[in-house]
């Protein structure tokens, strides 16, 4: 007969997913991931798998947890809506004492392009903030908030790269004038 689980797997998800966003995949062993979920090795593999299977399945509740696209879809004017969601990360960034990141781009990096199936999870998630900033952008255009001949989806590609260059630098050197200034010049180069 078989026992039951003696922890929460929710619980320990969430703090698997707390560790890999500190640290990371590579610095993270399997002895740390015991001694911070508080379960036994045995434990964590009966019912998560490996570390790699712990880390997938962390990084998916990272991307739910973390739905920054849904105030873009709001109606009304959408160039506020563009311009809170990159002072959202900015504000987001100057508040992380840890220097964490986001653990999509710190996946990103860390992975390079040695795993194909982490890396299709990181180009989901860009893909869908890049078509969720292009159908904003589109919407400002046909509301003449931006100029008639400006591409919405090159538009929605360069502030993409932007945030994620903004968590990059974040996590290196969060400058909060940078940071301000980037968004400043972003937002005049999708309004010109």
């Amino acid at each position: 007969m078989a026992r039951s689980k003696e922890f929460d797997p929710e619980a320990a998800l969430q703090q698997a997913l707390e560790l890999f966003w500190e640290r990371g995949y590579e610095a993270t062993s399997m002895a740390d991931l015991v001694e911070r979920l508080g379960v036994a090795r045995a434990s964590i593999y009966a019912t998560f798998g490996g570390k790699r299977e712990l880390y997938l399945k962390a990084l998916e509740r990272y991307l739910e947890q973390r739905n920054v696209v849904g105030s873009l879809s709001q109606p009304g004017p959408a160039l506020p809506a563009i311009r809170a969601l990159l002072d959202s990360y900015v504000a987001e960034i100057l508040a992380d004492d840890l220097r964490r990141g986001c653990m999509v781009v710190n996946t990103a990096v860390e992975f390079a392009s040695r795993d194909a199936t982490v890396l299709a999870k990181v180009a989901t998630s860009w893909a869908g903030l890049e078509t969720a900033l292009a159908g904003t952008l589109v919407r400002a255009r046909a509301q003449g908030e931006i100029p008639a001949g400006k591409d919405p989806y090159a538009l929605a590609r360069f502030l993409l790269v932007l945030l994620q260059g903004l968590r990059v630098l974040g996590r290196a050197d969060p400058d909060p004038r940078r940071l301000r200034d980037a968004v400043e010049q972003a937002m005049t180069a999708v309004q010109i």
